[in-house]
């Protein structure tokens, strides 16, 4: 094959190559919903005079087809496999690989983001809980960071510093160390949340701590379907399944579980959720403002508060053997203002227990 014949046949080929990307870029339906990112995908953007003259027809159309472009998870992937394995990058997309786990660097400590988790907590203390005769606790949740980042490598934070912070700003709050009983494998390798199988210690100790028995005997199930962490779409890389396990008894088939913000009973675990697009919202029912859990069997009288992030979802219904209702806000969704219309704080455990993630991109909460 002569020179000239060659670089014939490589345009040939190349042209031949876009012809067909563009063809069925434009033939192929639109997608809605990225299931991998869990996200909505760009439609086509509305065209107008208007939207040409201002341009943003084209900023839009340049979205839409980014996020339409065909084989796009395919592409993304060889992406990631590129930097990685020939540009020899340490992490793509800030998520990293160690043993497995997939973890999302969280650098640098944003300490005003920390103070103003502080002074959100105060502000509901000040509001509610400190001419009440509640008991009022704090408890952190480390992110998979604080397992592998320094030692393998990575930015991390100063988690001590971050947990000295917050404490020197709730004072008013008992501080429940919960670091010790927590491990790498207490959380999914593709997601940030841990495993409500493996909370048992966990609980306990938040229970023993607030002076509240929570022992209980449990069965562990599985769901069917497989799980595809957070991580698995933001990184792009080809991680491997999980299986989400949970933990049942009796006590949890007789507790009533009211969802305040769509006012209607549910379950401890939503089955229908657990084959939706997030299945660790079947815990709870994912993220929720107010939702109560009541138990008439409970060991005591107790009630207890709880204002969290979406890792309480899954630790909450391991405490039900120690109250006769645990209430569980989530702030980031409902201004504390609201909270009056809804619960009268008296005598309850009330536990601060948030995730190092959200503390450190506290602008969420409200």
């Amino acid at each position: 094959m002569t020179e000239k014949t060659k670089h014939i046949v490589i345009t040939f080929v190349m042209v031949a190559f876009f012809l067909s990307v563009s063809v069925f870029a434009w033939l192929k339906p639109e997608d809605e919903f990225s299931l991998s990112e869990r996200r909505k995908l760009s439609q086509f953007p509305e065209l107008s005079f208007k939207t040409v003259v201002s341009g943003d027809f084209m900023s839009n159309f340049e979205n839409y087809t980014l996020d339409q472009f065909p084989l796009r998870d395919k592409f993304r992937t060889l992406k990631a496999m590129v930097n990685l394995n020939i540009f020899k990058q340490s992490a793509n997309n800030d998520i990293y690989v160690v043993d497995g786990f997939a973890s999302k660097i969280e650098y640098p400590l944003n300490e005003a983001s920390v103070e103003r988790a502080g002074d959100r907590f105060q502000y509901v203390y000040e509001k509610y809980l400190k001419n009440s005769t509640t008991k009022n606790y704090l408890s952190i949740i480390p992110d998979k960071n604080y397992f592998l980042g320094r030692e393998n490598g990575y930015l991390s934070i100063d988690y001590e510093k971050m947990i000295s912070l917050l404490r020197e700003n709730t004072g008013f709050l008992t501080y429940i160390d919960i670091t010790k009983e927590l491990k790498l494998s207490d959380f999914y390798k593709t997601d940030t949340h841990w495993r409500e199988e493996e909370l048992i210690d966990v609980a306990e100790k938040i229970g023993n701590e607030m002076g509240t028995d929570v022992k209980a005997d449990y069965q562990e199930k599985a769901l069917d379907v497989d799980f595809y962490g957070v991580y698995y779409g933001q990184s792009a890389l080809p991680l491997e399944a999980e299986k989400i396990k949970y933990l049942t008894n009796e006590t949890f088939k007789k507790c009533q579980v009211y969802d305040f913000q769509n006012g209607k009973e549910i379950s401890v675990y939503d089955m229908e959720k657990a084959n939706g697009k997030d299945p660790y919202e079947m815990f709870l029912g994912g993220p929720l403002s107010l939702v109560t859990i009541e138990n008439e069997n409970a060991k005591t009288n107790k009630e207890l508060i709880i204002f969290r992030d979406s890792f309480g979802s899954s630790i909450a219904p391991l405490l039900v053997e120690g109250y006769k209702k645990i209430t569980l806000v989530d702030i980031r969704y409902i201004h504390p203002n609201l909270l009056e219309n809804y619960i009268e704080f008296n005598s309850q455990d009330v536990l601060f227990l948030y995730s190092t993630s959200v503390l450190n991109n506290s602008e969420t909460i409200k």
